[in-house]
């Protein structure tokens, strides 16, 4: 497939603010039933708070950049019955209007606060799945029809936020910043086994349809000499990204150590320095480059995929 930028900021963006107000909302949860042994000041709520809400923000603007006909953006709700993008396009504004709410309720000092970030939490399990289920129900794209669609796409999200709330704890409430980075170094090396598992599974599938079988000739060594046409096509741009294998093979290594790797390393650095909340700097860095690397892995997750009309357009002999 042919990875539509538009998309892939989306999805990294939401899912970014999605782990951040969780984390959020745990940490809160934690305070009340005191595991935390000092609450974090009202600043790191209500920033974490609007930075969920700005990132989600980004993201639902980056997705109108995916539309033909922008105008018509309220029409993706109208099939909400039987379409995941139309789930999706509900379940980001209400996770919008949740985390508002949640930093809202935090300033002013109500005690619905947890309640309603709870409501965010919800909002947010349910975005992740319908993000996920736009992928992980096509079943004649093998690479992504498999449970682990889901899996990266919440853990994935999760360790971003982790990460982000790390650095924004070393700033505004430095004594969990230590629980903190532990949780999110964990979420990122489950987010990198199970990203490697998906790595590994793609690798072993073979292609259900052949030039064979869509031919109907049998012969093993028939051989495709030209696509029936010389300039560019829809098929192409749509459905074929045109990088070489080096190239993809750059991209994976790449978001391996970018999105995994070097995060956990920086945030056990800046999380194990000693003075108090230890190094902002270092934690910031460490989102930074996990971002980085999250952009090129899903960047990946849609380049990865091959759509069966390829056998054809994409194929000379």
């Amino acid at each position: 497939m042919n990875p539509a930028f538009s998309v892939v900021f989306l999805t990294t963006l939401s899912g970014a603010a999605q782990g951040l107000l969780i984390a959020l909302v745990g940490v809160e949860s934690a305070a009340c039933l005191g595991v935390v042994a000092q609450p974090a000041a009202t600043a790191f709520y209500v920033s974490g708070a609007a930075l969920a809400v700005l990132l989600g923000g980004l993201g639902l603007i980056a997705s109108f950049f995916h539309l033909g006909h922008p105008e018509r953006a309220w029409r993706a709700i109208a099939m909400w019955r039987t379409s995941w993008l139309s789930r999706e396009c509900l379940c980001l504004p209400a996770f919008l209007a949740c985390a508002f709410l949640y930093g809202v309720a935090h300033w002013l000092g109500s005690p619905w606060s947890l309640a309603l970030g709870w409501l965010g939490v919800l909002a947010s399990a349910a975005l992740f799945v319908c993000t996920a289920m736009i992928y992980a129900c096509l079943r004649f794209l093998q690479e992504w029809a498999t449970p682990l669609t889901l899996v990266n796409f919440v853990l994935l999200g999760c360790a971003s936020g982790l990460t982000l709330a790390t650095a924004l704890s070393a700033w505004f409430a430095p004594a969990l910043t230590a629980g903190l980075a532990v949780c999110a170094c964990l979420l990122t090396l489950a987010g990198c086994a199970s990203r490697y598992a998906s790595l590994m599974r793609n690798a072993r599938l073979r292609p259900k349809s052949t030039v064979q079988s869509a031919t109907g000739i049998r012969n093993p060594k028939l051989v495709q000499v030209s696509r029936g046409f010389t300039a560019g096509a829809f098929n192409l741009r749509e459905f074929f990204h045109g990088k070489s294998a080096r190239t993809l093979r750059g991209v994976k290594w790449g978001f391996l150590v970018s999105a995994f790797v070097v995060p956990v390393v920086l945030i056990v650095l800046g999380a194990g320095l000693r003075s108090p909340g230890g190094s902002f700097g270092l934690l910031a860095a460490a989102c930074l480059v996990q971002y980085a690397g999250l952009v090129a892995e899903r960047w990946f997750f849609f380049a990865e995929a091959k759509h069966p009309q390829n056998l054809y357009y994409a194929r000379v002999g």
